[in-house]
């Protein structure tokens, strides 16, 4: 899975956001934030990846347990595959 084209991501005033560009923006319209987990898993799915590996990914960088980390993981990729932003 990974992250449909189209979005651009800045950082303004100490906050990511990701905005939906193009054709992109036809479809969803709205900008994310990526706070946290968010801006590590953002950037995980935008190559070909699987929750697991963005799972281990995020116990490299954050000092939390596979339980919490699986969570976020699963809640985040939740929200974007109900968005329709993720190609499978």
């Amino acid at each position: 899975m990974r992250i449909v084209p189209g979005f651009v991501v800045r950082e303004v005033g100490g906050k990511t956001f990701a905005v939906a560009t193009g054709a992109t923006a036809k479809k969803f319209h709205g900008m994310i934030t990526l706070g946290g987990s968010g801006k590590e898993i953002w950037e995980a799915l935008q190559e070909e990846t699987t929750e697991e590996k963005i799972v281990d990914k995020l116990l490299d960088v954050y000092d939390v347990d596979r339980e919490t980390a699986k969570k976020n993981v699963t809640e985040f990729v939740g929200q974007l595959r109900k968005a329709g932003l993720l190609l499978e």
